[in-house]
This record gives structure tokens, C-alpha cells and sequence, in this order.
């Protein structure tokens, strides 16, 4: 077996496709890959930096005496950020919010193996939505408007090289800014990009008064590469 589809789905942002591949890093010598229109979004064998969306960041947070227990991730993917983050026994909730419904249903069903025991944590409320509208208050449940702590975004490749054009907005300042007021005092926004920005900790610096930026060194499929964080704290 090369390659084998798992699943394929038509949504918002348009063709979903989960497959399975040959990978002698996987544990059991696969891995499971996402592609979005074609283009690659992410596999089960390098999550290194989607798992540093969480605990980087909540790690920082503690060492300035903050502890994060309200937590908003914008972006399902596999869920390796969310697993990271309910790994921290001191979250309290954690909002999941995802655009397209057959990567939820596929997480929700087995078809990503893991994905029941995931969302089985009573801590976990997974919203079905454009991140976007949510933060907005636009499309959020009930008219909710709940503080965060910590608002982690992992919905695109990054400003300059979107999968999806309408993600533009995300990283432009009056989203930003509707970011800033769903974040409690102190609270904190990370932003995951898969290539080096320049232009996004300046926007972010506008909004917040402060940027930092965090690469990740990861393994591409044999290739040494780096994903980033940026992170802003209200």
C-alpha cells in the first residue's frame, strides 16, 4: 500500500480529502494526511508545531503567573492542538472552532482513529463555523461572547500563502482587533504560519502593542524546515 483515500468531503471552503499513506515514521508505519483543494495541510507524523501552539504557550503563560482556563482554538485540523491542550489539567474549556463539517464528522465518527476519545472530554464544545464570524460574534451560539485566556489560530498556511483566499482577513488588523476583545486581561493570541511573515507580528504589534515570534523546526518528509508561531498578549 502507497496510498490509500480514507475519506473525501465537499465543503464551505471547498474538496476535503484524507488519506492514508506508507510512512515508516508513523507508529504503526503509516501516516494519515490532510489535503484541502489539492494542497497539503497536515499529517499525523510531523505535529510538532501544532502541538507548540499549546504547550509553548501555555507554558509561557505560567512562568508570567497566568493560568489559562478558557481556551478558543480556530481550526480543528487532526486535532493535535486541541490534545495538547486538553492535556493541561488546569483548561477548564476549550472551544474548537472548525468551518468545514466532514473534517468534524470524520473526527467525530473513527475515520480519524483517535478522533472519539478526543472529543469525548466533557471539557471539549465544538462549534461548527467560520472562525472569522465567531470571533466577530457574528456566528457564534446563542450570541455568545465568552472571554479567553488564549485564542490559538491554525486555519491557513499564512498570510502570503493562502489555501483559501477568504482567510485573508485573519491576520489584518480589524480582525485582530476582534480578537483583542474575546481575550481576557493578560490573555494571549497565537497565530501558526508555515512560512516566515514579516508583515503579520507588524500588524499584530499595531493591534497588541507587542509580537513575538516563535519557529518550529520540523522534518517534511526528510526535508528540514521551519513553521512559525506568532504570539500578542492583550
Amino acid at each position: 500500500m502507497q496510498e490509500t483515500e480514507l475519506a473525501r468531503s465537499t465543503g464551505p471552503t471547498g474538496e476535503l480529502v484524507l488519506r492514508r499513506r506508507r510512512d515508516e515514521r508513523g507508529e504503526d508505519g503509516t501516516a494519515i494526511e490532510l489535503r484541502a483543494n489539492g494542497v497539503f495541510v497536515m499529517d499525523t507524523v510531523e505535529t510538532a508545531s501544532e502541538q507548540a501552539m499549546a504547550t509553548a504557550t501555555l507554558s509561557a503563560s505560567r512562568r508570567s503567573g497566568r493560568t489559562p482556563r478558557r481556551v478558543l482554538v480556530g481550526g480543528l485540523g487532526l486535532g493535535f492542538t486541541l490534545g495538547e491542550v486538553l492535556a493541561d489539567s488546569f483548561v477548564e474549556h476549550v472551544t474548537v472552532v472548525e468551518i468545514e463539517p466532514g473534517l468534524v464528522a470524520w473526527m467525530r465518527d473513527g475515520t480519524i482513529p483517535y478522533g472519539p476519545d478526543l472529543l469525548a472530554d466533557d471539557r471539549v464544545e465544538l462549534v461548527t463555523a467560520d472562525v472569522a464570524d465567531f470571533l466577530r460574534g457574528t456566528d457564534a451560539p446563542d450570541g455568545d461572547h465568552s472571554a479567553y485566556d488564549l485564542v490559538l489560530l491554525d486555519v491557513d498556511n499564512g498570510p502570503g500563502y493562502l489555501v483559501h483566499e477568504s482567510n485573508a482577513d485573519l491576520y489584518e488588523a480589524p480582525l485582530l482587533r476582534a480578537v483583542r476583545d474575546r481575550l481576557t486581561a493578560g490573555g494571549t493570541l497565537v497565530i501558526w504560519s508555515a512560512f516566515e511573515e514579516p508583515e503579520l507580528p507588524l500588524e499584530m504589534h499595531d493591534v497588541f502593542g507587542n509580537c513575538r515570534a516563535l519557529p518550529i523546526p520540523v522534518d517534511l518528509q526528510g526535508r528540514e524546515e521551519q513553521y512559525w508561531l506568532y504570539a500578542s498578549e492583550r
